[in-house]
């Protein structure tokens, strides 16, 4: 069993930067592939990024390659997710997930635990 807690959403100007956290509770926590999904108003939630157990391995939606990075420190129990330039288009509230899935996902279904959320506004 994982419970996780994000924080560190906000108001920000288009072209800033934010940093969002999530703490995980549970010793297992570096066994989980973690992800960071969002949901906008009226739309379905999307994937945003995924980091393997180890950190060594990550992937990314395209709409946020280049601009967000996704980081783990297992010593902390944390995953972050740093997140440059940004777009009034990635408003919405930002939901980390961890799976026991031995590989990195993309799929919401396949994500077994869910955090609250945090959200993010990005004014033009």
């Amino acid at each position: 069993q994982v419970q996780l807690v994000e924080s560190g959403g906000g108001l920000v100007q288009a072209g800033g930067s934010l940093r969002l956290s999530c703490a995980a509770s549970g010793r297992t926590f570096s066994s989980y592939v973690m992800g960071w999904f969002r949901q906008a108003p009226g739309k379905e939630r999307e994937f945003v990024a995924a980091i393997s157990w180890s950190g060594s391995s990550t992937v990314y939606a395209d709409s946020v390659k280049g601009r967000f990075t996704i980081s783990r420190d297992n010593a902390k129990n944390t995953v972050y997710l740093q997140m440059n330039s940004l777009k009034p288009e990635d408003t919405a509230v930002y939901y980390c997930a961890a799976t026991s899935a031995p590989t990195l996902r993309v799929r919401r279904a396949e994500y077994h635990y869910w955090g609250q959320g945090t959200q993010v506004t990005v004014s033009s």
